[in-house]
């Protein structure tokens, strides 16, 4: 998924030149040491040729996101069974990636990236609340759909962001019981184990 350009028709071979160098940057220095002049050399395009299509790193990086080249496994949502225990599994595993230096990088790119853009942080949030994540939450509702469904999809996000944001650390119990506390308890929780790290 691409996200919508207007202006100059770009030529797909440099847009993958300059996506495949952005990721490569991005995971040899970071966020913070990535540049579109490092970019544009590594592509071996004009760095003017970037500005064109993206107007930042945050958007460069974030349409690599989109386009799966960044996050890899992680956007994977487990399937044992139990939604409620596979959606506290997906949630600690993007919390061990965001102390990570490529997860803080990623967290701030995305930030910026939507701050820059609405349009950008309209497909970044499309991207994020597609399936299997919509599935699996409508299965730990019960069923659930509609306005109902996407209202918990936006405040368990919206409840992860903010942890994220506040950079503490969180284990799968504290996720499990996020996901409890939006989704409601199910029958026999409060015996069970809650034990999913």
């Amino acid at each position: 998924m691409t996200l919508p350009r207007s202006g100059p028709v770009r030529s797909e071979a440099a847009r993958l030149a300059i996506l495949d160098a952005a990721v490569s940057l991005f995971a040899e220095r970071g966020y913070d040491h990535l540049t579109m002049e490092g970019i544009a050399r590594r592509a071996g395009v004009g760095k003017q040729t970037i500005y064109r299509w993206w107007p930042s790193k945050g958007d460069v990086i974030a349409e690599a996101i989109l386009e799966g080249r960044l996050l890899g496994g992680h956007r994977e949502i487990p399937d044992s069974g139990d939604a409620r225990t596979d959606l506290a599994r997906w949630l600690t595993d993007l919390f061990t990636l965001r102390g990570s230096p490529q997860g803080e990088g990623l967290l701030r790119s995305l930030v910026a990236a939507a701050a820059g853009s609405a349009e950008t942080g309209r497909r970044l949030r499309a991207e994020i609340l597609a399936a299997p994540l919509m599935d699996r939450l409508s299965q730990a509702m019960g069923g659930a759909s509609g306005a109902r469904l996407d209202a918990a999809a936006d405040a368990l996000l919206g409840a992860v962001i903010l942890r994220a944001l506040s950079r503490e650390d969180f284990d799968g119990d504290d996720m499990l019981l996020l996901v409890d506390a939006i989704v409601g308890t199910a029958p026999g929780a409060a015996e069970r184990s809650t034990g999913v790290g």
